[in-house]
């Protein structure tokens, strides 16, 4: 097996300097603050509906005129009014939306395609991280108002902003330092993109025809449709379309559903759902190595998601034990939160680097954002979807529904699948014929 560029050469830690471990850093940092505020949403979600929605809890308590409205500023001010929060929360939604492919692209420009499995993997549990550091910031104000999870987590992430806007640099040309790109055309490309255009990746030849500076110039931002053109946008982003609206789902329902199905405190609720984004942390590394290894994303995706399914319905039977609930929503998270991770990152940066656009660092962020940008309107019709189906037939049929998206997901994936694994079989085979 030809293994990739970063163990031929020696440590992967060898090749970056202080400036890598900064940016690293500061971006997965800076996304695990968005995430924590997203988090927030959902640990306060039972007093919420005990707040907002009394007849679900008490017949005899009348609802306000004006409902559902939250926040710390306008819980003291005593100001609701629907308008306003649907206002502000589409401006919410609208600045969460930018974080995403904004981080992906810087670490894009620092971080080239050797061992990008391993280092993304690595970085995009930053939104796990932030999950659980939202699940602790709400749960430690929790008893004196729902309202103080909002207020630390926004001035949490309000300070955060300014490290991040005087510490970041975007890339390594402000500095003065080279880019991924030009580094990687005096290397010998001994290791193959991972997601490549062509039906026989074994037959690829690099180019090394020699470019004046006023063709490399040319290479710019691509329009939305030449993004979806690009091989494997498509799919992928339909497959994060489905796998998002699933991985969400636990992220705003979790402690949610362990408090309204098991009768468990919020608090304690709050606590037990970090074990989904433990699992997710640890399946994103292993298998951003495991693909780093094997130079192909989508086997590993396939037999990841196939074992989630598994691992659904082994969860949606858990018993009323925190122990064995915890460890089977570790599980869960390992196999669902691992894959939503790597298509966000490691695949949504290889898109981005393909042989066609290589030149273009704006490429990536329009790639990360089609592929993002699909897995949120999965994410958002998902939530309404789970709303009914609970309240139609069930938490149970909730758990089908998640099931349903998965294979969903292996489905826009396959034919990818198929490719990278008759490329796999004819590495091999080309292999056992040169000994």
């Amino acid at each position: 097996m030809a293994w990739p560029n970063v163990f031929q050469r020696g440590s992967l830690l060898s090749q970056f300097s202080h400036h890598h471990v900064v940016v690293f850093l500061l971006t997965f940092f800076s996304y695990s603050l968005l995430h924590a505020s997203r988090k927030t949403f959902s640990n306060v979600k039972v007093s919420i509906s005990e707040q907002w929605t009394p007849s679900a809890f008490n017949t005899s308590v009348e609802l306000p005129v004006e409902v559902f409205v939250f926040g710390a500023l306008t819980e003291w001010l005593r100001f609701y009014n629907k308008w306003l929060y649907c206002c502000l929360w589409i401006v919410n939604g609208l600045l969460q939306s930018t974080g995403w492919p904004c981080v992906v692209a810087v670490m894009g420009n620092w971080f080239g395609k050797a061992g990008r499995g391993v280092v993304f993997g690595l970085w995009s549990a930053c939104a796990s991280v932030g999950n659980i550091l939202g699940a602790c910031l709400a749960s430690s104000v929790l008893q004196y108002g729902y309202e103080y999870a909002f207020l630390v987590t926004a001035s949490v992430q309000f300070a955060g902003g300014i490290v991040i806007f005087f510490g970041l640099l975007v890339s390594p040309e402000e500095i003065g330092l080279s880019g991924i790109e030009a580094e990687e055309n005096f290397e010998e490309d001994s290791h193959r993109p991972l997601i490549n255009g062509g039906e026989n990746e074994d037959e690829y030849e690099p180019n090394y025809s020699i470019q004046d500076d006023s063709s490399v110039a040319q290479v710019k931002a691509i329009s939305f449709y030449q993004a979806c053109c690009l091989p494997g946008v498509i799919p992928y982003s339909l497959a994060y379309a489905c796998l998002k609206l699933v991985n969400y789902s636990f992220f705003f329902w979790l402690p949610f559903y362990l408090s309204n199905n098991f009768g468990w405190k919020e608090a304690e609720a709050d606590k037990l759902s970090i074990w989904y984004d433990v699992g997710g942390i640890i399946g994103g590394t292993l298998q951003g190595f495991i693909s780093d290894v094997l130079q192909k994303r989508a086997p590993v995706l396939a037999l990841s998601l196939l074992l989630a399914v598994g691992s659904l319905i082994g969860y949606s039977r858990s018993p009323n034990d925190k122990s064995i609930n915890a460890l089977l929503m570790t599980v869960t998270g390992f196999f669902i939160g691992g894959p939503s991770n790597m298509i966000s990152s490691a695949i949504s940066a290889d898109l981005g680097r393909q042989e066609l656009i290589q030149r273009s660092s704006e490429a990536l962020a329009t790639v990360t954002g089609i592929v993002d940008g699909s897995g949120s309107i999965g994410a958002a019709v998902g939530q309404y979807l789970v709303s009914l189906i609970r309240d139609k037939l069930g938490w149970m049929w909730v758990f089908y529904f998640f099931i349903l998206m998965t294979s969903c997901t292996i489905v826009f994936i396959s034919p990818l699948i198929v490719r990278e694994i008759f490329s796999l079989v004819l590495r091999r085979q080309a292999h056992i014929l040169r000994e």
